[in-house]
C-alpha cells in the first residue's frame, strides 16, 4: 500500500495542490508613457544556460498583466531579487493585486528605483528602472521572434483566442510565456567579491523562499536561517568536470583540452585557485586560449614562487 495520499490537480495547482518552492522576484517593466511599474512574480527560472548564443530566463504569467501587456509591447523588463526582510515581503505582496493600475500602486510602493545600467550606458535606449534594494538584478530583452510571436500584441485584457503558442509568447487564452534573453547580471559588491573569491556560508544573500501554497487569507514565505554545504566526494577529476569549471571561469579566455589534462589531479578544492592563477597569467600575457604549454609556464612560474 501507498505511504502517499492522491490530491486533485486544479488551476493554479502549484499554488492549490502543492507545497513548491520558488524564488521571490520584483520584475520591472515600462508602461506606455514610459514610467516604469512592479510586479512580484514566483515562476521565473533559468531556460538556456549553455550551448546558445545568449543565455536566457524563462516567465510564465498571465497575459492580461500590466508585465505581460508591456513585454509584449516594449519587450524589455528587469527581474529585481529583493532580501527576506519582512517589510520587503510585504511590499511584494502588496504589489501583487491582479487589476491595479500602475499608476495607483507605484506612488504607494516603497521600494526605490534607480536607472537601469543599460540605459546608463545608453541613455537612447529606455529600459525598465531597477530596485535600489535588489540584491542582484537580470536585466532582459524577450525573444519575440522564437516560436512565432512576434506577431502577439498587446490589448487583449478579457483572453486571447487561438491558435496558441507551444512556449513563447501566448500560450493559452489567459496564459503567456515569455522567453527572456539575459543582457547584463547585475549584482550589489559584497556578493560579487564572494562568488569571484569564494563563497563561504555567511556569503550567501537573505533571499526569500515563497512555497507556493496560499489560502483566502495569507501568503506564505520562508527566511533564510543558515546555509548548509555537504562536502564533494574527493575523487579524481574528469577532462569534462574541469571543462565545466574552466567554461565558467572566464568569459573570454579559455582552455584547450590538453592544458586541461595537466590539472586533472587537482583536488577540486583547489581548482578554482589553479584556474583563476591561470587565467590571471594569461590575462597578463594577452593569451585568450591557454595551451599545454602555457600550462607548464605557468606551473613553473609557480614552482619557483613557492621556492
Amino acid at each position: 500500500m501507498s505511504s502517499f495520499e492522491n490530491l486533485r490537480i486544479v488551476d493554479n495547482f502549484y499554488q492549490t495542490s502543492l507545497f513548491f518552492p520558488m524564488p521571490t522576484v520584483i520584475i520591472s517593466t515600462l508602461c506606455k508613457d514610459g514610467m516604469t511599474t512592479l510586479g512580484p512574480y514566483s515562476l521565473v527560472q533559468p531556460y538556456y544556460v549553455a550551448g546558445k548564443d545568449y543565455y536566457a530566463m524563462l516567465l510564465s504569467c498571465r497575459n492580461s498583466s500590466n508585465t505581460a501587456q508591456n513585454i509584449l509591447r516594449d519587450g524589455k523588463c528587469a527581474l529585481n531579487f529583493i532580501t527576506d526582510e519582512p517589510k520587503n515581503f510585504k511590499e511584494a505582496v502588496k504589489l501583487s493585486w491582479p487589476g491595479d493600475k500602475p499608476e495607483e500602486k507605484i506612488p504607494k510602493c516603497n521600494f526605490k528605483l534607480e536607472i537601469s545600467m543599460l540605459e546608463e550606458e545608453n541613455p537612447k535606449e529606455k529600459r525598465p528602472w531597477i530596485l535600489t534594494e535588489a540584491v542582484e538584478v537580470i536585466e532582459c530583452t524577450w525573444m519575440r521572434d522564437l516560436d512565432g510571436a512576434d506577431k502577439d500584441l498587446p490589448g487583449q485584457l478579457d483572453g486571447y483566442e487561438g491558435p496558441y503558442h507551444d512556449f513563447n509568447g501566448i500560450t493559452s487564452k489567459f496564459g503567456a510565456h515569455f522567453i527572456l534573453r539575459v543582457d547584463k547580471i547585475l549584482m550589489k559588491k559584497k556578493y560579487k567579491d564572494a562568488i569571484i573569491n569564494g563563497v563561504k556560508a555567511r556569503d550567501f544573500p537573505n533571499l526569500p523562499i515563497d512555497y507556493g501554497y496560499r489560502d483566502s487569507k495569507n501568503f506564505w514565505y520562508h527566511r533564510k536561517s543558515r546555509m548548509r554545504s555537504e562536502l564533494l566526494q574527493m575523487r579524481k577529476n574528469s577532462l569534462e568536470s574541469v571543462r565545466y569549471a574552466a567554461d565558467r571561469a572566464d568569459d573570454t579566455i579559455k582552455f584547450t583540452d590538453e592544458a586541461l589534462m595537466s590539472i586533472l589531479k587537482v583536488p577540486r578544492v583547489f581548482l578554482t585557485l589553479v584556474l583563476k592563477g591561470s587565467i590571471d597569467w594569461a590575462r597578463e600575457n594577452n593569451v585568450e586560449l591557454i595551451t599545454q604549454e602555457h600550462m607548464k609556464i605557468i606551473q613553473d612560474k609557480r614552482s619557483k614562487e613557492k621556492k
